[in-house]
């Protein structure tokens, strides 16, 4: 590979993290290109001590790009891949839109980088709050068999993108005064509330995150048949997504061992001691990339069930970090190829 990257949807929030990370991270591309789905005005970005400017997505667009990392809506990347593919880009999609094709890899670098071997040309990224929970999940399912799952996830207002953003802190501003206003459609505020409802619901009457967070788990671990069920709500934090997790093994997994193996897993960081205030936050991993996982305890509930929780910043772990990394590991499978 020594052609250039692209972002598709530089604009956005995921796009935005994509770009500093590519520098954080000193990605190897000799050029970045910057796209984005309409014409507004004239905007840039700086990377690396210059200036590059957004350019309106064509298929020229791709035509000298090795890696094309998506940030945009589901219909934009259904309508974009293969016209991006077709000139010889791999793309790398953060939306929804393939992730659930049986022929299009799902990865977390640290858990299945090994589909990423025979260089696929389109990659998922999976959703932000699945993320976070698999990594947590995979060192314990060395120890034991996993039999259920049951999942709350607490999901910051940046996941909706920076329109949703700009409601939140609109309204807290406005709810110091009274009472925070409706959002656009009368839907109830981000600001001072908790709102069970992310994404349409589906015919079960559960969220489509909510089995976003179910397919994915089943589809990155391998266990097509886990029982998993999950809610998923909509808390008045900026960056940072959180999940309390019920998972339930064949045997008892005392604490003390599930931190163990979470310390022996890269990406993770064990914040677990509760009696001095310790345990994983929004606040505390908004702007790092490890998952943040504590509060690990033997459920009251089943004795082969072991609670705990978990937190990462949903814009780069959840989002961008895991892009760039399957982009990373792309480009070394692809720099070793003969």
């Amino acid at each position: 590979m020594n052609r250039g990257v692209a972002i598709f949807g530089a604009t956005g929030l995921v796009g935005r993290t994509l770009l500093g990370l590519l520098e954080e991270r000193a990605f190897p591309t000799p050029t970045l290109r910057l796209l984005a789905s309409d014409r507004g005005d004239h905007r840039a970005a700086r990377f690396r001590g210059r200036e590059v400017e957004v350019e309106p997505v064509s298929d020229l667009a791709f035509a000298d790009v090795d890696l094309a990392l998506f940030a945009v809506p589901n219909a934009l990347a259904e309508a974009w891949a293969d016209r991006a593919r077709e000139r010889g880009a791999r793309v790398i999609d953060n939306s929804s839109a393939f992730r659930y094709h049986a022929d299009v890899p799902l990865v977390v670098p640290e858990i299945n980088r090994a589909l990423l071997e025979s260089r696929p040309w389109l990659v998922a990224n999976p959703n932000c709050s699945t993320i976070a929970l698999v990594m947590a999940l995979k060192p314990l399912l060395d120890r034991a068999k996993l039999e259920r799952l049951i999942v709350s996830t607490y999901q910051s207002v940046s996941g909706a993108g920076a329109e949703a953003l700009e409601d939140l802190e609109s309204g807290v501003r406005a709810g110091l005064a009274g009472d925070p206003p409706a959002r656009a459609g009368g839907l109830p505020p981000f600001a001072f509330n908790v709102v069970p409802h992310i994404d349409r619901f589906e015919d079960n009457a559960y969220s489509r995150e909510e089995m976003k967070i179910a397919w994915e788990t089943r589809k990155i671990l391998g266990l097509p048949d886990l029982p998993v069920s999950a809610t998923a709500v909509r808390v008045p934090v900026r960056v940072g997504h959180a999940a309390s997790v019920h998972a339930e093994f064949d045997r008892a997994l005392p604490p003390a061992e599930a931190r163990a193996a979470w310390r022996s897993f890269p990406g993770l960081r064990v914040v677990d001691d509760p009696a001095a205030g310790r345990y994983p936050t929004p606040l505390e991993a908004a702007g790092g990339d490890p998952v943040l996982v504590g509060r690990a305890r033997t459920s009251l509930a089943s004795p082969r069930g072991l609670e705990f929780f978990v937190a990462s910043d949903n814009l780069r772990k959840g989002a961008a970090l895991n892009a760039v990394q399957i982009a990373e590991t792309l480009t070394r499978v692809g720099a070793s190829t003969p």
